[in-house]
């Protein structure tokens, strides 16, 4: 079986590169197609082959890449793929829309829907720094690029999805059934502590969509001790409004991710995912999770076992929670356990299987020839 790995781009080190590094630990001689890659900002993936479109040869691709989106659906379908068994894409954009042959089947793992074109438009463009003239322009432009997202859709043979929130936007936006495959957690990288220290931690992408105001507006109210990791463009803003008692760590290492999770009190998560990583990272270091219940995160948080959740995304709604939050109530041991079930073992062996399985249904497939009309 030859098969090909399809990414819409490699220029960051985020949950959809882990799931495709997942994918190249299964099939490490499967070359990888993308539109374009920055080599120093993504790990794990040295030893790959990894072919770039013509788009990888304009200067500032990787920093200035979302002004070219209108080339990048030309871009996609001028990847070479005719003598493949297998076409395995990973994608929340792009990727899905490769041109395969009449031989191959094209098997889709979707982490999303694509969020701009399909459920967070009006936000993104209210939040892109750019003129009014090119905030007048992107409606059109990004109508025609849902055209060609939901004609893209139509070539892949089957989908998986990343959640049963993803599976319910695949069926809304596209109209197409999928199976559903939770994304791998590497939780070995994880252990719990029986005793925290006393404070409560949260971190990712600093994107305003994530809602880490929420947390900063509840712990300036309470002076507790909060700790924030990651980098992104609301750190500044956030600094501007919180209190002494937040501390924000910046990018940290797996490593340190680890311990700064195993000696919470809780871990915060007040965004609203399609799956979300870090609470099953953190579950995985027996860390209790409060989290907006909504979204992926009721697929891997279990109420009073492994976390809580707070229904309403205000800070009003999320200060409850934390304020009635009880040390006493969890079995660290429980939870780090519960995490087990989404480590990144578990989901090789389950795509492998699924992969050959698909793959010999189709071949069987094109052995039945069509009956002549005569």
């Amino acid at each position: 079986m030859k098969i090909a790995l399809v990414h819409d781009y490699l220029v960051q080190d985020g949950g959809a590169e882990r799931v495709l590094k997942a994918f190249h630990e299964i099939w490490p001689e499967a070359p990888i197609f993308v539109l374009f890659h920055k080599k120093e900002s993504v790990e794990g993936f040295a030893a790959a082959e990894i072919r770039q479109t013509f788009m990888a040869k304009f200067p500032f691709i990787t920093t200035r890449y979302r002004w070219l989106l209108p080339l990048m659906p030309l871009a996609t379908e001028s990847h070479h793929l005719d003598g493949f068994d297998v076409v395995l894409s990973s994608t929340s954009a792009f990727a899905k829309g490769v041109i395969t042959s009449p031989d191959t089947v094209h098997i889709s793992y979707c982490h999303t829907p694509t969020r701009y074109l399909w459920t967070d438009t009006s936000s993104y463009i209210q939040t892109l720094k750019c003129n009014i003239v090119v905030k007048k322009i992107l409606p059109r432009l990004i109508h025609r690029l849902r055209l060609w997202d939901k004609a893209s859709a139509e070539r892949v043979d089957h989908f998986i999805a990343n959640s049963h929130t993803v599976y319910r936007r695949i069926k809304k936006f596209y109209r197409r059934s999928s199976d559903v495959l939770h994304p791998p957690v590497d939780t070995h990288m994880f252990s719990s502590v029986q005793k925290p220290d006393n404070y409560f931690v949260a971190g990712g992408r600093l994107v305003p969509y994530k809602r880490f105001d929420l947390l900063v507006y509840v712990f300036n109210r309470l002076g507790w001790e909060l700790r924030i990791f990651g980098s992104g463009p609301e750190m500044d803003r956030l600094k501007r409004i919180a209190k002494p008692n937040i501390k924000f760590l910046g990018r940290i290492t797996d490593k340190e991710k680890a311990d700064v999770m195993a000696r919470a009190r809780a871990f915060l998560h007040p965004q609203l995912e399609d799956l979300g990583i870090t609470p099953i990272e953190a579950m995985a270091s027996g860390c209790p999770v409060i989290a907006y219940g909504k979204g992926g995160v009721r697929e891997t948080v279990v109420p009073g076992k492994t976390g809580v959740f707070f229904h309403e995304q205000s800070w009003e709604s999320l200060l409850h929670v934390v304020l009635h939050f009880d040390d006493a109530q969890w079995d660290r041991n429980i939870i780090a356990a519960h995490a087990e079930v989404f480590g990144v073992d578990s989901f090789k062996q389950k795509l492998q299987s699924y992969v050959c399985a698909k793959h010999n249904e189709f071949q069987k497939g094109l052995d039945v020839l069509p009956v002549s009309i005569s």
